[in-house]
């Protein structure tokens, strides 16, 4: 009993270390790409995106196809164009917008627009049939918009052109993870972070080379004022690939319940971050308007849970009816079983009791005694 209760405490202490560290890391991210883009000297979204995929892209390559660390799904090209393709280009929009919104407003602030995101899945999900209208999620949908109309009108420094960028990279995003289910998990090709990297990764950096040579590598060319430290950005493209191992080493010790909480305590704990790093101001009203939020976001996993638990134990009916029906024709199967069985017994014992007597009649010759009756056995034998 103390042996399992200490396996028991153990595995917790495992899942909860992990958890912390992801979220350090994810906060770490955050603000690193803040400070970069809004205080470093380098304030081009889409070329940091691109070194990042790049970056990404050779991590990939080198797990899947040097090290072969993790398997690769063998895609054709054209499976690639019609499978991952779609993926990349909604992601590399909603990094461009996303990064590019650092630039514009605060860290606080973007954390809360992210309550969204549940509510734009649900969206994306409906228009393309992955999930079911229900009149209860759309309205606690509708309650966490109203909780970011709060933040936005309590919000001191709001940028409009900021605004719309974080609002449509959460669009992108909430497609992105939509066509996910659609094209890749639905077609058996469930892909680990690292597969991730190798498939996505490259898909995006080309997606994002279009807009990086039209739009921002003239404006680098035009401006001076910018500065490029390349061990900074080392560490920073290093610190987005320990996210996704951080990721990676998650998947399968925490339950959903305790991802969703673990995000919503990240996302408070990056309002305050901002706060006293960047100081980032914050009203009231914001933090009103962001708790108003995070009540929705807790009822709606609430809801997707009970939905979940639900599905799986109608599952598990059906699954222990199929195994009774089994049974019951595993029975009907050693019962035809027991009577082949016995069948050839009997055609046995007939061949052997047919043997015995061709060698009594056999012995009988040779002792100059002769059988005097052929019986329908020994004529049968006889035609044979």
């Amino acid at each position: 009993m103390e042996a399992q209760r200490g396996k028991v405490m153990r595995e917790i202490i495992k899942s909860y270390t992990a958890v912390l560290i992801w979220m350090s890391i994810s906060c770490s991210v955050i603000l690193f790409n803040k400070w970069l883009l809004a205080y470093s000297g380098f304030p081009f979204p889409i070329a940091l995106t691109v070194w990042h995929m790049l970056f990404c892209s050779g991590v990939g390559v080198l797990a899947v196809r040097v090290l072969k660390l993790v398997k690769s799904h063998n895609m054709s090209m054209n499976e690639y164009m019609k499978r991952v393709m779609p993926i990349g280009l909604l992601y590399a929009g909603s990094l461009w917008l996303s990064n590019s919104s650092y630039l514009y407003l605060s860290v606080s602030f973007i954390q809360m627009t992210k309550s969204l995101m549940p509510g734009l899945v649900y969206a994306s999900g409906v228009m393309l049939g992955t999930e079911k209208y229900a009149q209860s999620t759309t309205l606690n949908m509708l309650m966490i918009a109203f909780g970011v109309l709060v933040c936005a009108y309590g919000e001191v420094n709001l940028v409009v052109k900021g605004l719309v960028q974080q609002l449509m990279a959460l669009g992108f995003e909430a497609l992105r993870l939509t066509l996910v289910q659609v094209l890749i998990n639905s077609k058996g090709l469930n892909m680990n972070p690292m597969q991730s990297l190798y498939y996505v990764s490259p898909a995006c950096l080309v997606c994002l080379l279009v807009p990086f040579f039209i739009v921002e590598l003239p404006n680098m060319n035009s401006r001076t004022d910018w500065t490029l430290n390349p061990y900074v950005m080392l560490a920073n493209a290093m610190t987005a690939f320990i996210l996704n191992l951080a990721v990676f080493m998650l998947i399968g010790k925490t339950s959903a319940l305790t991802m969703n909480i673990a995000g919503v305590i990240k996302d408070w704990m990056l309002i305050f971050f901002s706060f006293y790093l960047f100081k980032a101001p914050l009203t009231y009203i914001n933090l009103m308007g962001y708790a108003f939020c995070c009540a929705g976001v807790v009822v709606y996993n609430h809801m997707k849970l009970q939905a979940i638990r639900a599905k799986v134990a109608a599952t598990s009916v059906k699954d222990e009816e199929k195994g009774g029906l089994g049974a019951e024709r595993s029975k009907e199967d050693i019962l035809s079983e027991i009577r082949r069985l016995q069948s050839e017994m009997n055609v046995l014992e007939d061949r052997v009791q047919n043997s015995a007597k061709v060698m009594n009649a056999s012995s009988m010759a040779k002792n100059g005694d002769a059988p005097t009756v052929s019986t329908a056995d020994d004529g049968a034998d006889k035609d044979k």
